[in-house]
């Protein structure tokens, strides 16, 4: 026997002015195949109707997400041998720490949960710089469990299985308290910093998101976070970049080089993009050709062209950004930003998140990663004017 609900909310034209994120639900019409036209205005909050389908449905969708989810688990598990790198919020490295994570799983279906634990080398006086040897000591840290609970409530995967990617946001301090502050970041029980020389965090940061994406080539990936300060600024920038080895840890090229870092994104980029629903079910929003073109104008500044027609409405938009270069910070005028890092990554943010909040405008995160001279992927996690991860899009793109 089947049944159904309907509902519809009202919301009121006018809200109070938000201080703080907060996670609450909205629904509002965007582009997704194009992430940065994405806009509010009050209009855009209406009456909202809704229903649930039939009891048969109701259990595929829970299979469905089960499915996703197995997925996403066997995807982590293993042991990564990886190096963690500490960006300030211009690019410029602050610290390099090596890294082991061991990632395992128990219970079945909705029971199902992952477990993760990272090692951190320390530093001893005993340890040569050019190498490992046996009095070398490694800190553990317990990360916090993973289910069908947190994922979909907490961290709002956003998750492509057939491509390994997967964008996860982190509520509020969970993340830094829980892993980056009392483990990579911050302070452990004794009151001493672990390890040393790293630069502490906001206490109270807006946004914690990560952004991962899997090597096209061998079993390594990169896992960038953007760790945005209450004021809604960048704060830092982390990247893990771990490979399934027994061997050395997989390395950034030119990690410490800060020159030069914009021209291997030069030319133009024709791929595919896939945008999804955040959450455990990941329903498929829309897809979309595209066509990037970045070039350097006689001004030297950077001129970003972006093309996207989607599928099969054959749609067709662009967006055209002119941005000021300024050693490995790309600043567009529009107030959004391109963060260039070594090993051909960079990360995109706003340059104040608290400016689109206070404009009712959505903003998006971005993590590109060249693995090879033609060929890149990126990753571009869009929130809601409260901070709530609504969708995300992966980008594969060949170089023309």
């Amino acid at each position: 026997m089947s049944s159904s609900l309907h509902c519809s909310v009202s919301l009121p034209s006018s809200f109070p002015k938000l201080s703080n994120f907060k996670t609450i639900n909205k629904f509002f019409p965007f582009n997704p195949s194009n992430p940065s036209s994405i806009h509010f205005s009050s209009s855009s909050f209406s009456t909202i109707k809704c229903s649930t389908s039939s009891s048969s449905t109701s259990l595929e969708e829970t299979a469905m997400s089960i499915d996703n989810l197995r997925s996403f688990f066997n995807l982590n598990i293993g042991k990564w041998n990886g190096s963690f790198y500490q960006f300030d919020a211009g690019g410029k490295l602050l610290q390099q720490v090596s890294t082991k994570l061991s990632v395992s799983s128990y219970g079945e279906d909705e029971l199902m949960s992952l477990l993760q634990s990272l090692y951190i080398k320390q530093p001893s006086s005993n340890t040569l710089i050019s190498g490992d040897n046996d009095d070398v000591e490694w800190a553990e840290y317990k990360i916090k469990e993973t289910n069908m609970f947190t994922v979909d409530k907490y961290q709002q995967i956003g998750f492509f299985p057939s491509e390994k990617a997967f964008a996860l946001r982190y509520q509020t301090v969970g993340m830094l308290e829980t892993v980056l502050r009392q483990g990579i970041l911050g302070e452990d029980d004794t009151g001493e910093e672990s390890p040393k020389n790293l630069k502490i965090p906001s206490r109270r940061p807006s946004i914690v998101c990560e952004n991962c994406l899997y090597s096209l080539h061998r079993d390594m990936r990169a896992r960038a976070f953007h760790i945005l300060e209450p004021k809604g600024t960048v704060d830092m920038l982390i990247v893990f970049l771990e490979e399934k080895s027994e061997g050395s840890h997989p390395l950034l090229e030119s990690a410490g080089v800060t020159t030069n870092r914009i021209t291997p994104f030069l030319g133009k980029w024709k791929g595919h993009s896939i945008t999804k629903r955040s959450g455990v079910y990941g329903s498929t929003i829309s897809e979309a050709d595209t066509v990037v073109l970045h070039e350097m104008n006689d001004n030297g500044q950077l001129i970003q062209d972006a093309t996207s027609t989607t599928d099969p409405a054959n749609v067709t938009t662009n967006v055209r950004w002119t941005g000021t270069v300024s050693d490995n910070l790309v600043t567009f005028d529009g107030g959004y930003q391109m963060i260039l890092l070594p090993g051909g990554m960079y990360m995109g943010s706003p340059c104040d998140i608290s400016k689109s909040v206070a404009q009712w405008k959505s903003f998006h995160l971005e993590f590109c990663w060249l693995e090879t001279p033609d060929k890149r992927q990126r990753l571009v996690r869009t929130f809601d004017i409260e901070g709530l991860a609504v969708s995300s899009t992966y980008f594969y793109e060949t170089k023309l």
